[in-house]
């Protein structure tokens, strides 16, 4: 492991990328000896968009816990894509309430969610799911909805003080 990366508490998950304007050295490529690039930098595969923003001073705490929570509802309701069927759910023997008790609060994340949506509106949503739920970078979401360079930003931090409001955060 790296001595300059700092220690932290919480799950990192590292890898090395390459970064994207270097390519591998002339004098090596043409030598063939290497297809390693020349630079690389390891990033937390653990931290989400919002992290990132956050921990570089783009986003304040409240804006921070806001989209924790849209994420967490969304997560909790279920609402990403699954590949397989869930049986958990089906009701055994004679109680078949009991299945229903356990989809409880997965209804009231769903309602939250599409409540938060509606707050939303059709033009701040986009951005948010995907950067908050999709875990998209905000540059790749720009370049997705043809949006202007740094953009994003600015429209996903209007989207979070909403957010913000409507889960009545303390500002």
């Amino acid at each position: 492991m790296n001595k300059l990366l700092p220690k932290c508490d919480g799950p990192r998950l590292l890898a090395e990328r390459p970064v994207p304007q270097d390519g591998m050295n002339k004098k090596r490529r043409k030598a063939g000896k290497s297809k390693k690039p020349a630079r690389s930098v390891t990033v937390n595969l653990a931290e989400s968009p919002l992290g990132w923003l956050h921990t570089r001073g783009h986003l304040t705490d409240r804006q921070l816990d806001a989209g924790e929570k849209l994420r967490a509802d969304w997560e909790r309701a279920q609402m990403g894509p699954t590949v397989t069927m869930n049986w958990s759910l089906v009701p055994q023997g004679r109680n078949r309430r009991a299945g229903e008790r356990h989809l409880e609060p997965q209804i009231a994340a769903k309602q939250r969610f599409e409540a938060a949506q509606h707050v939303l509106g059709k033009d701040l949503i986009d951005i948010a799911w995907r950067v908050i739920c999709a875990g998209e970078s905000v540059p790749n979401a720009e370049r997705q909805m043809n949006w202007p360079a740094r953009s994003g930003k600015i429209v996903l931090k209007i989207a979070l003080d909403r957010l913000a409001e409507f889960y009545r955060l303390p500002g």
